[in-house]
C-alpha cells in the first residue's frame, strides 16, 4: 500500500497595502503604519500592531508631504485631525525619513 502524497506547504506571501498618497500596493513591510487610536489621536505604529484604524504610507518625502497636507488623513481615517497631532507626525516624518537615507548611505 503507497502512502499517501505529501504536499509541500505553500509560500507565504507577504500581506498587501495600498499607500494613501500614492495609491500604490505594496508589501506591508515597506510602508510605514499610522494608526488612529481609541482616544482619537493619530499616531506612527512603528510594531504595526497597535490598534485602532490605520492606515499605511510610503517611505519617500513626498507620500508623508501628500498625506499630511489637506484632507487625505481625515478622510482615511473618517474623522477630524488635530494640528497637534498633524504637526507630530511631520516632525516624525522628516526624522524617519533622515534615519532611512542615513541607513541607505551605509
Amino acid at each position: 500500500m503507497k502512502s499517501p502524497a505529501r504536499k509541500t506547504p505553500a509560500a507565504r506571501r507577504e500581506p498587501q497595502r495600498t499607500c494613501i498618497a500614492c495609491r500604490k500596493v505594496k508589501d506591508k513591510r515597506e510602508l510605514v503604519r499610522l494608526v488612529r487610536t481609541a482616544g482619537g489621536t493619530v499616531e506612527l505604529d512603528e510594531t504595526g500592531k497597535a490598534d485602532g484604524r490605520g492606515a499605511y504610507i510610503c517611505r519617500k518625502a513626498a507620500c508623508w508631504e501628500q498625506a499630511l497636507q489637506g484632507n487625505r488623513l481625515e478622510h482615511t481615517f473618517r474623522s477630524t485631525i488635530k494640528q497637534d497631532d498633524r504637526d507630530r507626525l511631520k516632525a516624525r516624518a522628516s526624522s524617519l525619513l533622515k534615519e532611512m537615507t542615513s541607513g541607505q548611505d551605509e
